[in-house]
């Protein structure tokens, strides 16, 4: 089954029930409506940018001053939201692309987890391959929100984070007769395709200091689609946000979900 690419704001027809509450400024919405369609049975993506703000996980409610440092934040123009999904704090705003894919899956996290990340980076990498830039998955040591599957740019021993991924699952109640559990699985990847590295690294790293985390993040283990295409002698086009954004369209369309365990 292919995906369908959603548009929380356009979107008018029999499903948008799940739509209509959802809102790109905080991605905790969308990802709620995301994963209730899939737990329908759709496939679905949705490509979205957001305004200046910081998104961290959960888990960051762990540290004390974060409602505090939230609020300053705030008043100064950047809100920081909280997601479903694991993972470290992740800059947005202008010039950042965000690919949001859910799906249902029958088997475990530990069996099926790295097979989503392989899949959603596999769009990202087959989407950029087609605007002259070769991309692959690494860890990127010093980088925000660094992975076992960020897509990367540049040799190994020195390669620039491009784009950060997490995934979210959420337990669907199992058909009957059915043996194999099954999830309704969020897969989210955030492109930097011409943010400044030095910008949001600085708000990044504003922010893990306000909330004494301990965390330093270094704008050189980071680079833009922008950036990469130029050290790569491409020059690119006025609309590469928009062009980036169509190939990702492409890609999505073209490759289908990973294939269930089955029951």
């Amino acid at each position: 089954m292919p995906f369908d690419i959603v548009d929380f704001d356009a979107d008018a027809d029999a499903d948008a029930d799940a739509d209509a509450d959802a809102d790109a400024a905080d991605p905790l919405v969308a990802e709620t409506a995301l994963l209730q369609l899939a737990e329908t049975g759709r496939c679905v993506a949705h490509l979205w940018q957001a305004p200046l703000s910081l998104v961290v996980p959960r888990s960051y409610r762990r540290f004390a001053a974060l409602e505090s440092a939230r609020a300053e934040f705030a008043r100064h123009g950047c809100p920081v939201f909280l997601r479903m999904s694991g993972g470290g704090l992740v800059p947005q705003g202008p010039g950042i692309l965000n690919l949001s894919l859910a799906y249902l899956v029958r088997g475990t996290v530990g069996a099926l987890s790295d097979g989503v990340y392989r899949h959603l980076c596999e769009i990202l990498r087959e989407a950029l391959g087609t605007l002259g830039l070769q991309t692959h998955w690494q860890a990127v040591q010093g980088s925000f929100c660094d992975g076992r599957f960020n897509l990367a740019w540049g040799p190994p021993d020195d390669a620039r984070k491009l784009a950060g991924t997490a995934q979210y699952w959420r337990g669907v109640r199992s058909d009957a007769g059915s043996h194999a559990s099954r999830h309704a699985v969020l897969a989210h990847a955030v492109l930097l395709v011409s943010a400044d590295p030095e910008e949001i690294n600085q708000r990044a790293n504003a922010f893990e200091q306000a909330i004494e985390s301990g965390r330093r993040y270094d704008a050189r283990r980071v680079v833009s689609v922008q950036e990469a295409l130029s050290r790569t002698g491409v020059v690119p086009s006025d609309g590469l946000i928009d062009s980036v954004m169509s190939a990702l369209r492409a890609s999505v369309m073209a490759t289908p979900p990973p294939v269930d365990k089955g029951d």
